[in-house]
């Protein structure tokens, strides 16, 4: 029996299984085997060179998004639009069969933008080009989830547990629980807080289904099984995803404002070319883009070329500033001049563990070299030492 039979028998007896308190315990391990289960479906076939044929796109810009969407929904058109990139759009579906980025320039910033192909129901089973889109998704700092505001909300749903096969857990935080293998001492099992999910058997029951069998848990939020299951696979992903619906020229003004009332929404029409102000304003918020603009000692600040930092590259502070213009500069920060909403006062004196904010003014004052022996005509270049007492001794002589 292969990977996928098994997932689906799982599933299916979880779906017969009757949700109560007497059935969790065995409803917490068959979670538990679903999940190691997709964990080998992603891994490469043992014996290979690689981890597969993929999408080869270069990392390109300040940031990377993602249009992940089923086929026909308008991605090659949003992309056309928005970059300037040709992306071949048709009335048939599976247009796209292949990655095509383009570069959006926002807010002097450029942001690259990925045109992947359609994807359908069964994508994390291989199904189409599947796993390759979602590995390139996985890449990527934001997710632009394309929908037809035209067709069912099943759609959303469709993409969101494809998604979350894989790994891909969209616009939510990562579980307050701390886990670390052990190599003797038994499960250790603390809280917080009340649990009302997850109690000491069912976490027993989950590590146990792992072969773990020495561990420390501590839980600091009243998690669910899921999310323990998360934490020990540690390759889950979590990131921000922003729903696009489209054609909204075809459907009523209710139902317009009642999706773009929803959270993380946001609705255009492609065709009618409106509302991507709003979009590209909405990707900047969420990719949390920060430019800061040096200032030369003694010159003006250069507004035409500023440095793009954000929390998921790096961070924002002084210290990744420094690091961003060269990896040496920080050794040799005196203090660090700042200019914008950061700062209480113009200038403000900083240390390396300031953090910036948009658009703030930067200047970098260096250590200087200190001279030794003497200024002018009298300085002296010798590395010779400065005390009799500090010169080297001779080795005696061999009698």
């Amino acid at each position: 029996m292969g990977i996928i039979e098994k997932i689906k028998e799982i599933e299916a007896e979880m779906a017969r299984t009757q949700k109560n308190k007497a059935t969790e315990y065995h409803l917490g391990q068959l979670k538990a085997k679903i999940a190691k289960l997709r964990t080998q479906l992603l891994e490469p076939p043992k014996g290979s060179s690689g981890a597969g044929e993929g999408f080869e796109v270069t990392k390109y810009g300040h940031g990377r998004v993602a249009l992940i969407g089923f086929p026909s929904v308008g991605k090659s058109t949003l992309l056309t639009l928005l970059t300037g990139t040709h992306s071949e759009a048709a009335s048939y579906e599976f247009t796209t069969l292949t990655c095509i980025p383009g570069i959006v320039h926002y807010n002097d910033a450029k942001i690259q933008l990925l045109d992947l192909p359609g994807i359908i129901e069964g994508a994390s089973e291989g199904k189409g080009r599947g796993r390759q889109v979602i590995a390139v998704a996985k890449s990527s700092d934001i997710v632009l989830m394309v929908l037809d505001a035209s067709k069912s909300e099943g759609h959303r749903q469709i993409l969101t547990r494809e998604l979350e096969a894989v790994g891909l857990r969209l616009n939510k935080r990562p579980p307050q629980i701390y886990f670390k293998k052990k190599k003797t001492g038994g499960i250790s099992f603390n809280s917080t807080l009340p649990l009302t999910h997850v109690d000491e058997k069912l976490c027993y029951q989950i590590l146990h289904e792992y072969k773990i069998h020495n561990a420390e848990v501590l839980f600091r939020e009243d998690a669910t099984a899921d999310d323990l299951i998360d934490v020990i696979e540690g390759n889950r992903k979590y990131m921000k995803c922003i729903y696009v619906y489209n054609k909204i020229d075809v459907i009523g003004i209710d139902d317009v404002d009642r999706l773009a009332r929803q959270p993380n929404s946001i609705v255009i029409s492609c065709n009618l070319k409106l509302n991507f102000d709003r979009l590209l304003s909405k990707i900047w918020e969420d990719m949390g883009l920060v430019r800061i603009y040096s200032k030369p000692q003694g010159q003006q600040p250069d507004f035409t070329d500023p440095f793009v930092l954000s929390t998921d590259r790096g961070g924002c502070s002084v210290e990744d500033f420094c690091n961003h213009i060269h990896r040496s500069l920080v050794k040799d920060v005196k203090y660090v001049l700042v200019w914008g909403t950061s700062a209480r006062h113009y200038p403000q004196h900083c240390g390396l563990s300031h953090v910036l904010q948009d658009e703030d003014v930067v200047q970098v004052v260096k250590k200087k070299d200190k001279d030794e022996g003497g200024r002018g005509r009298f300085k002296s270049h010798s590395n010779a030492p400065a005390r009799i007492s500090d010169r080297e001794k001779k080795a005696p002589l061999k009698t």
